[in-house]
């Protein structure tokens, strides 16, 4: 049993750049209570790692896919792994 939890690593693409999509997301992630990161890529895109219990993990998943996400989300790729604890917040890298 893994006592840190789980990874999440997304790549979510569409209309995610300039709508406040890195914002909102790190405020879902404070009120799930998991670390991590979120970032512009340079293709559009936003890269999202997020650790936590698996069921904050999956809320975070289905809240990105959802409508209440900012922007226009139109693909989440996505992968689950061990988490390795190396955040100890959440927070907007550049």
């Amino acid at each position: 049993m893994n006592l840190v939890g789980n990874r999440l690593t997304a790549r979510i693409t569409g209309v995610v750049q300039g709508v406040g999509f890195r914002y909102w997301t790190a405020r879902k992630a404070d009120e799930l209570m998991l670390t991590g990161t979120v970032r512009n890529r340079y293709d559009g895109s936003v890269e999202l790692v997020a650790e936590g219990p698996r069921p904050d993990i999956d809320a975070m998943l289905e809240w990105l896919k959802s409508a209440q996400a900012p922007g226009r989300v139109e693909h989440v790729e996505s992968e689950v792994s061990d988490a390795t604890g190396e955040f100890n917040g959440f927070r907007i890298v550049g």
